[in-house]
């Protein structure tokens, strides 16, 4: 029986995030956590002889959410950015996921369209010992850049 080395999972902590923004590649060092997730949208097909309501994909959307740490302005002056002039902002974030003690090697992942949904303009809070903000945004395309390895056989 095959069974996954726990070496070989990955640790949430290694990998990288960076967005290119316009003519700009930022690391975002700052991200706690991100979760960008395809969904189908489906719509219902009723056929005749079948009393069961079957589903037939139509399309897709992207959504995702991050958690960052309190500590960059360049969320909040896109946002402003639009406020202001109606002028919108998208843009890429690629993720990189690579444990150097697993043997599955690494996976990178484009997001591309990445449009943000809210900001947090400004923050206080007294009981925290680190400002976080979290930032729902969504995406129009996906590239897998590079996959990970099967993981090794046990």
């Amino acid at each position: 029986m095959t069974i996954l080395n726990a070496g070989d999972t990955l640790s949430g902590h290694s990998g990288t995030a960076y967005a290119a923004i316009g003519n700009q590649n930022i690391e975002m060092f700052y991200v706690k956590n991100l979760k960008a997730t395809a969904k189908k949208n489906k719509a219902d097909v009723k056929t005749l002889g079948s009393r069961n309501t079957q589903k037939k994909a139509t399309g897709w959307e992207g959504t995702g959410t991050m958690t960052i740490y309190y500590v960059t302005t360049k969320f909040r002056e896109m946002m402003k950015q639009y406020m202001d002039t109606g002028i919108d902002t998208y843009f890429d974030i690629t993720v990189t996921n690579e444990d150097p003690a697993s043997t599955i090697g690494k996976q990178v992942v484009t997001l591309t369209g990445v449009n943000l949904d809210e900001v947090v303009m400004a923050s206080l809070d007294v009981e925290s010992d680190a400002l976080e903000e979290e930032i729902p945004f969504t995406f129009h395309k996906v590239d897998i850049g590079t996959s990970f390895n099967e993981p090794a056989a046990r």
